[in-house]
This record gives structure tokens, C-alpha cells and sequence, in this order.
């Protein structure tokens, strides 16, 4: 369904992978210890999305063009600057637009989409991609425009320490990264109808070209994080539903259910799936501490980890349809 560099002279080109390639190319056992990739079906070895432009990043002057998403960064995240609350960081916006800073008047807070969109899942403190050239980041939380729709009084950060997705009061203190250019909307763009289309046991996603179980967790209870990812080998040895290629998600592509604007659950296209559970896993080792691995939390959408060892997550099997 989407193209790749592959893609043969005089073939018309194929829509890209909105779904964008984490940087993690490493594997790790349920214990934390680095392991081979082969055969794991980790987020290392199977490396699902679209790939990032070489090189991704372009500084130009007191600002960074990303090439992956074309979002317009300051390139000073500001570290110096105090921290400030939601309401604070929206002014301070104003204030670069009515002085030009640096020479643009569209700048904005950035949506929730658009600062997940910079973290690192190989790196941390700070959690952004090897070779970026951005100055002055704080290993902390940093405010998106974007409200917590189970909680108006709370909106969502990113930690550009380690990559986590949660909300906080509006009224509380975090840092404020400034962004300006087109919007970044990737799984809305391009996009007719319905997103959604179900069929007896499985759902596709339009939008990213993937397709999942109708029922998240297949109604199996919690797992551990191997259980997981030996369930989901399992169904790929019996082509469950007709199909050879089921995996464990990785962290973005299961975010990409996400939908900010909902709650319990939080999940584009509920009506098409049996409600999910709390939390579902990735594929994706967090690199801060390995022995955890990025979970998903359907309620109100956050982005967490969960200890690899415990029981306490579900499996939602993907696949990616092909074109």
C-alpha cells in the first residue's frame, strides 16, 4: 500500500508510509540484555514505517527544518528559558510573532503529534535522533498545544529525556519548543471517507496501511512482554484470519490508534474495534531502562512502559497491507 526507495524506474510512485521508522535498531531480552534480533519480531529487527531522510535535520540560521515531517524548529529548545505554564507558553508564542523572531510570524505551540514526532527511541537525555543539531534541550517535559480531552484542565508533554507522552496541569511549570510551517497531521492527510474498514475478525487502517484485530488482546488477558511477542509468532505460523505477517506494533504504530480528541478510549475508529485494554505493548525496548518496553494506554492515550517481565499488558497484532 505504500512505497519504498525500492520502488522500480517508470512505476508511479506509491503514497508515503505516514507511519514514521522509530531510530532503534538494537534488541534486548525480557530481562534488559542486549540479544540478536533475529527472529524476535522486535521493533530492531523489523523496523516498520517510512524511512527518515539523509540527513533529516537542516539548520538554517536560528531555526531547523526537519525533512521528515517539514515542521520549522527554533533550533535553541530552550534550556535557559524558565519554565512556564500552558497558559504562560501560548504568550510567549505571541510575543515571537508580534517581534518576528527570527524573521517568522507563524510560530506555534506544538501539537502533541508534531513534538512525538522529534524523540528518539536509541537515545536519551536528550531522546532525539544521533546528529541533530539543536542547542539548549532540557532533559524534561516540554507542553504541546494539545488538551487532554478526559481532563480540559490538563493538557499533554513530551519528555525529551526519555520519550514519554503524559498530561499535566495547565497551571504547572514545563518548557515550551516553538514550531512553525505546515501542519503536521499525518494520519488525516490524503485520506477520503472512511478511515476505517472492518471485516469479520480484522480492521484496516487506511490511513497507515495497517491492518489489526477486531478484538485488541484477542480476548487472551494480560501477558508478559515475551508472551507477547511469542503470541504474536504464533499467529503468524497459523495465518490467523488468513494472513502470515501478524507482529508486535511498534511504539508509533500503535500510537497512530491514538486519537487526542476521545477518551475511555481514547481510540480512532472505536466503533469498529471491541474496546481495548488499559494498555497494549510495542515491539519497542525503552532504551532508559531495557528491562521495560513502550506500552500504549488506551484510556486517555498516553505513552508509557510497562516492566517486560509482568503479566499486566495485552497483545493487538498488526500487519502492514500491502499494495
Amino acid at each position: 500500500m505504500y512505497g519504498t526507495e525500492d520502488q522500480g524506474a517508470g512505476q508511479d510512485p506509491m503514497p508515503a508510509d505516514p507511519v514514521i521508522r522509530t531510530d532503534q535498531q538494537r534488541c534486548f531480552d525480557d530481562r534488559g540484555q542486549p540479544a540478536s534480533c533475529r527472529g524476535t519480531g522486535q521493533e530492531g529487527e523489523r523496523r516498520p514505517g517510512r524511512p527518515w531522510p539523509e540527513p533529516r535535520f537542516s539548520a538554517e540560521g536560528d531555526t531547523v527544518v526537519d525533512r521528515l515531517t517539514e515542521l520549522v524548529w527554533m533550533k535553541d529548545a530552550g534550556e535557559e528559558a524558565f519554565p512556564m505554564s500552558w497558559a504562560e507558553a501560548g504568550r510567549f508564542i505571541a510575543s515571537l510573532n508580534a517581534d518576528a523572531a527570527a524573521s517568522r510570524t507563524d510560530w506555534r505551540l506544538p501539537s502533541r503529534c508534531e513534538l512525538f514526532s522529534l524523540v528518539s527511541h536509541e537515545r536519551i537525555n536528550p531522546a532525539l535522533p544521533a546528529g541533530n543539531p539543536f542547542d539548549g534541550v532540557f532533559p524534561g517535559y516540554y507542553w504541546s498545544a494539545t488538551p487532554c480531552a478526559a481532563a480540559p484542565s490538563q493538557a499533554w508533554y513530551v519528555h525529551m529525556g526519555g520519550g514519554r507522552v503524559f498530561k499535566g496541569m495547565k497551571h504547572g511549570s514545563y518548557m515550551v519548543w516553538p514550531v512553525a510551517g505546515p501542519v503536521y497531521s499525518p494520519y488525516r492527510a490524503g485520506t477520503t471517507g472512511e478511515r476505517f474498514s472492518a471485516g469479520a475478525e480484522t480492521v484496516l487502517d487506511r490511513a497507515t496501511g495497517r491492518m489489526w484485530a477486531k478484538v485488541p488482546g484477542l480476548q487472551r488477558g494480560p501477558v508478559s512482554w515475551a508472551g507477547a511477542l511469542s503470541l504474536a509468532v504464533e499467529l503468524k505460523k497459523r495465518r490467523w484470519a488468513g494472513y502470515g505477517d501478524w507482529r508486535l506494533p511498534g511504539v508509533r504504530e500503535l500510537e497512530s490508534l491514538v486519537d487526542v480528541e476521545r477518551h475511555s478510549p481514547a481510540l480512532a475508529g472505536a466503533r469498529f474495534f471491541r474496546t481495548p485494554p488499559e494498555g497494549c505493548w510495542t515491539s519497542t525496548t525503552s532504551v532508559y531502562e531495557p528491562a521495560y518496553a513502550w506500552v500504549v494506554y488506551f484510556r486517555e492515550g498516553a505513552v508509557g512502559v510497562g516492566f517486560k517481565a509482568k503479566a499486566e499488558f495485552a497483545l493487538w497484532p498488526v500487519r502492514t497491507e500491502k499494495g
